[in-house]
């Protein structure tokens, strides 16, 4: 049986993918931004992949 948790790889590409959406424009990338960053932390092992507690830090 697979596991569905995303491996490193996994997030760098869907990373890859995200910055290749964005446009320049604060207000338009805001969202994709957000989700690079949240993607990143998990990366990093700075909030678990699988948490539903928010970032007490920066209130992601």
């Amino acid at each position: 049986m697979e596991s569905s948790t995303p491996t490193a790889q996994d997030l760098e590409q869907e990373i890859e993918a995200l910055n290749a959406q964005l446009t320049g424009d604060m207000f338009k990338d805001m969202e994709i931004r957000d989700k690079i960053h949240n993607l990143k932390m998990k990366l990093t092992g700075t909030k678990p992949i699988d948490s539903q507690i928010d970032c007490v830090g920066c209130g992601s």
